[in-house]
């Protein structure tokens, strides 16, 4: 089904369902990689000793950063004009970024 706009612009009422869909997808697959990162996470603090309480440290920290991060980007975004799923995505991929930076570094 193609709905024709003013000025003769063809436009797919799926292509906005499959923006957000993919959005909600990536979503889902971000949160899946955070869990594994708080698990490898959980098991460097249940040892114990000097690396869990430079790992707690980090992580409380390491969470106001990629917030202020997050709002940034956001803002940034927002401000160009960009739309809501384009924001939601930057804002994302900030998340992400930082999820397997710290997969990576746990995982040695």
């Amino acid at each position: 089904m193609q709905v024709v706009a003013p000025g003769g612009a063809i436009l797919n009422p799926m292509q906005a369902w499959n923006t957000w869909a993919r959005l909600a997808m990536h979503v889902a697959v971000t949160g899946f990689e955070a869990q594994s990162v708080m698990a490898l996470r959980f098991m460097r603090l249940a040892a114990g000793g000097a690396r869990a309480q430079s790992e707690a440290r980090r992580m409380v920290t390491e969470k106001v950063m990629a917030l202020g991060e997050a709002q940034s980007a956001a803002a940034v975004a927002a401000i160009k004009g960009d739309k809501g799923h384009r924001v939601a995505t930057k804002v994302l991929r900030v998340y992400k970024r930082r999820v397997l930076k710290n997969r990576r570094r746990l995982a040695k």
